[in-house]
């Protein structure tokens, strides 16, 4: 079913139809016909913008935490990176939010990455909790080791678990599925040396 929050569409269709059947009734009985009834179709296409504009839901502000990941990432801001992830942060490798922070900082301190391209794969959100597999080509800066050592882009693939706190969501969880297609996690991924 669409989310009139998320995308406008279905309203618009509605006041489409609203407005055909107003345009219809006046041209059909035209003693009645007033300035004020074009004004229900303007106001339910009004409505389906303010509504997708003013009402961020749940997916929408999901996205907008992994885009400004995935952007701290390429621009190798930590400070924006620390402040998208929950204090309560536990992976497969690091067990706090700090040893995460720590080796963000030790990784991205490296002018590694000139560009990443994000492609959420998929989303699952049940209650405070959401899954998000998500998939990232990374280019890497001609400048940086691991363009000169290793090669020019990598395709990742994730899994992050975001929790709803405060009425924003905060990325609790991250685990490293795939490089380049191959199954890996962050044991393996660290000991290549950045």
């Amino acid at each position: 079913m669409l989310n009139i929050f998320e995308k406008p569409w279905l309203l618009l269709i509605v006041a489409v139809v609203s407005l055909l059947i107003t345009l219809i009734i006046r041209r059909i009985i035209p003693e009645k016909k007033n300035k004020w009834q074009l004004l229900l179709p303007t106001l339910i296409a009004i409505s389906a913008f303010g509504l997708d504009f003013f009402i961020r839901t749940d997916l929408e502000k999901i996205n907008m935490v992994i885009s400004t990941a995935v952007r701290a990432v390429e621009q190798e801001d930590c400070n924006t990176i620390k402040e998208l992830i929950s204090e309560n942060y536990s992976d497969s490798y690091h067990p706090t939010k700090n040893t995460l922070l720590r080796h963000c900082t030790a990784v991205l301190s490296k002018s590694l990455i000139k560009k990443n391209i994000k492609r959420v794969l998929a989303v699952e959100i049940s209650g405070p909790k959401a899954i998000v597999t998500l998939t990232v080509r990374i280019i890497f800066d001609k400048r940086g080791y691991a363009y000169q050592s290793y090669q020019s882009e990598m395709l990742t693939k994730s899994k992050l678990e975001l929790q709803q706190q405060d009425d924003r969501w905060l990325i609790n969880r991250v685990e490293v599925l795939e490089i380049n297609r191959q199954p890996i996690g962050w044991r393996k991924l660290k000991q290549i040396s950045w």
